[in-house]
C-alpha cells in the first residue's frame, strides 16, 4: 500500500493548530473517568483518512481502519501466514488456477444480513470495473479475463473469474498460478461488499450510521478532521474484542500526540525523530523493522528526468547512510528495492554513492558542474520526516552536483490529486506491504500499473514480474528478481530508494494483547486496556 510515516498529512496551520489544540484542552481538563475508559483504547492517527471504501482507499491510514472494521477470505496471523477468516477452508486445483473458497455459515454482515459469495463476487466486479477507477485494479490482474474488463477490452463482468457457486463457494479462476494467492484475498480491496447499500447511497455509503461492517468493529462516529470512534460490532462472528470502544484521533503534529500521550490522553504513540534518544531506554518503548521502502520517483516524460543519465546521476550523489543518523529510529539505507527481511532481497543491489560519477554523468547530459540545469521541483506529502529527508537529499545535490532543487510540500489529499492528474518531476513516496512477497513490491512498477506515477515501463521488467509470480522454482524465481531489480535500480532509475522504514513508539503498560508485526498490521479486537 501507499505507507508514509503516519502524520502524512497537514491542513492549514491555523486549522492545525486548533484542531490539535481542542483535542489537548479536551482530553486535559475534561479527563475520561475510569469507569468511562474501561474497554477504551485511544490511539492517534496522522491524518483524516481520505476514504473508507475499499476499492478506493490506498493508503495506509484509510487501509488500517479498513481493517479493523471488515474482513475478507483470509487474515494475516502473527508470523504473517494467510489463515481462514470468512473463507474457513479453500481447495486449489493441481494446476494452481482453480480456487474453491468455502465461506462460513455464521458470519453476518453488521444489520444481521448474511455476508454471502455473492458479496465477494460483486466487490471484486466492482474493483475491475474501469468505472470505478480503482488504483488497485491490477491487484486481481491474475484472475481470467480481469486485466481485459479493468482496460475496457472486455465489456461483460460475467466473464472475468469469480462466481459466486451459491451462497457459500467462491469460485475463482486464474489465468496462471499465483504461488501467493492466499495472501492477495487479506487486502480491503478484495473484501466483500454490499451492492444494496452503494447503490442506495453512493459515495455516502461509508458514512456513520450508512456502513454496514462484517468485522470486530464498526463506524460509530466520524467527526472530520478531529476524531473517527469504532464500537465493537455485537454481530461480529469471531471471539468479542476486549475493548468496547476505539477513538482515533486526528493529530498531525507528532509532538501534540506525545503531549497527549505524556498526560494520558492517548494509549499509543508513534514517537518524533527528536524523542527517539529521550524514549528508547524506556520500558514503554517498542521499536519495529518494516517491510516498507521509501522512495524518491521521477516523472520520466518531464526534462531532464527524461534522460536515464540524469536520473542516474542524482541516484549516485545521494548518500543514503545519512539518512537514517537523521531519522534515528532503526531505519536502514535502501539501495535495493526489494526489502531486507522479504524473499529476493539481495544486499548487492542498486548503485552506491559515487559523486564523482555522478558529475560525469551531469556532464555528459549537457550540465557540467550543474550549470544552466532547469528548476527541478522535489514534492512531498507534509510531514516531520518528509521534510528532514528533502532538506537533506536538497543540501547533498547542491554540495555533490552544484544544483539547487526546490521544495513543494502538500496536504496528503492534494498530494494525491497531484501525482494522478499532474505527476511532479520529482516526487516522495513509500511502499508497505500489503502481502510478504517480494511480488507486492516490484509489480508496483509495472506498465501502467495504478499505483506508478512515473510513466516508466519495461517490457522485459513486465515479463520478469510477470513470470515470477507464477515460478515454482525458488532458484529461477530468485534470479527473475534479480534481474528486474538491476532494470529497475542499476539500469533505468525511475526511482531512487532511499530507506527502510521503522517503527518507533510508545505504548502505555495498561495495553495489553498488541501485536507488531513487519507489515504494521494492528488488529485491536486483540488489544485490551486494564485498569
Amino acid at each position: 500500500m501507499l505507507a508514509y510515516n503516519w502524520p502524512m498529512r497537514s491542513i492549514p496551520a491555523i486549522l492545525r493548530f486548533l484542531s490539535g489544540f481542542l483535542i489537548v484542552f479536551h482530553l486535559f481538563f475534561f479527563p475520561l473517568s475510569a469507569e468511562g475508559t474501561s474497554g477504551l483504547f485511544k490511539f492517534s492517527i496522522g491524518t483524516e483518512p481520505p476514504t473508507l471504501d475499499p476499492s478506493l482507499a490506498t493508503d495506509g491510514t484509510s487501509i488500517f481502519i479498513i481493517e479493523n472494521l471488515m474482513e475478507g477470505l483470509t487474515q494475516f496471523n502473527k508470523a504473517l501466514i494467510a489463515q481462514p477468516a470468512i473463507a474457513v477452508r479453500w481447495e486449489v486445483s493441481p494446476d494452481g488456477k482453480h480456487y474453491l473458497f468455502y465461506l462460513r455459515k455464521n458470519v453476518l454482515w453488521s444489520d444481521g444480513n448474511p455476508v454471502t459469495a455473492y458479496d465477494f463476487e460483486y466487490s471484486w466486479r466492482r474493483l475491475l470495473n474501469p468505472a470505478t477507477a480503482s488504483e488497485y485494479a491490477y491487484f486481481l490482474y491474475d484472475v481470467e479475463n480481469a486485466e481485459a474488463y479493468n482496460q475496457g477490452k472486455l465489456k461483460d463482468s460475467g466473464q472475468v473469474g469469480v462466481h459466486a457457486l451459491g451462497p457459500d463457494i467462491l469460485e475463482v479462476r486464474l489465468k496462471k498460478p499465483v504461488v501467493f494467492f492466499p495472501g492477495i484475498v487479506t487486502f480491503p480491496g478484495t473484501f466483500p461488499l454490499r451492492k444494496d447499500l452503494i447503490e442506495k447511497y453512493g459515495n455516502h455509503w461509508t458514512d456513520p450510521g450508512r456502513m454496514v461492517v462484517n468485522g470486530p468493529y464498526r463506524l460509530k462516529e466520524w467527526r472530520h478532521e478531529y476524531k473517527l470512534l469504532l464500537e465493537a460490532n455485537p454481530l461480529y462472528y469471531g471471539d468479542k474484542p476486549f475493548c468496547g470502544r476505539i477513538e482515533l484521533f486526528v493529530i498531525n503534529e507528532r509532538t501534540t500526540a506525545l503531549t497527549l500521550y505524556e498526560t494520558g490522553g492517548l494509549d499509543m504513540v508513534s514517537l518524533p525523530p527528536e524523542a527517539i534518544d529521550y524514549y528508547k531506554n524506556s520500558s514503554e518503548y517498542i521499536n519495529q523493522p518494516l517491510l516498507r521502502g521509501n522512495y524518491y520517483g521521477f516523472n520520466i516524460l518531464r526534462p531532464p528526468f527524461n534522460d536515464p543519465r540524469i536520473r542516474k546521476a542524482f541516484a549516485l550523489a545521494i548518500d543514503r547512510e545519512e539518512l537514517p543518523r537523521i531519522l534515528k529510529g532503526g531505519e536502514s539505507p535502501a539501495y535495493s528495492w526489494i526489502p531486507p527481511g522479504m524473499f529476493g532481497y539481495d544486499e548487492m543491489s542498486g548503485l552506491r554513492f559515487n559523486p564523482k560519477e555522478a558529475a560525469r554523468l551531469l556532464a555528459e547530459g549537457g550540465f557540467p558542474g550543474g550549470n544552466h540545469f532547469p528548476k527541478v521541483t522535489l514534492a512531498f506529502n507534509t510531514d516531520m520526516v518528509n521534510s528532514l529527508i528533502a532538506e537533506n537529499i536538497q543540501a547533498q545535490l547542491k554540495r555533490n552536483l552544484g544544483i539547487q532543487i526546490f521544495l513543494d510540500n502538500q496536504e496528503w489529499k492534494v498530494y494525491l490529486k497531484r501525482l494522478q492528474v499532474d505527476t511532479p518531476q520529482m516526487f516522495r513516496l513509500a511502499w508497505g506491504a500489503d502481502y510478504p512477497d517480494p511480488d507486492n513490491f516490484m509489480n508496483l512498477f509495472i506498465t501502467g500499473g495504478g499505483n506508478n506515477h512515473t510513466r516508466w515501463g519495461n517490457p522485459r521488467y513486465d515479463r520478469l514480474i510477470q513470470n515470477a509470480s507464477s515460478e515454482g522454482d525458488v532458484k529461477q524465481r530468485l534470479f527473475m528478481y534479480r534481474e528486474a531489480q538491476k532494470i529497475l535500480t542499476e539500469e533505468e532509475f525511475p526511482i531512487i530508494p532511499l530507506f527502510i522504514s521503522a517503527q518507533n513508539f510508545l505504548v502505555k503498560p495498561a495495553v495489553q494483547g498488541m501485536e507488531t508485526n513487519p507489515m504494521e498490521l494492528l488488529f485491536f479486537k486483540k488489544i485490551n486496556v486494564t485498569q
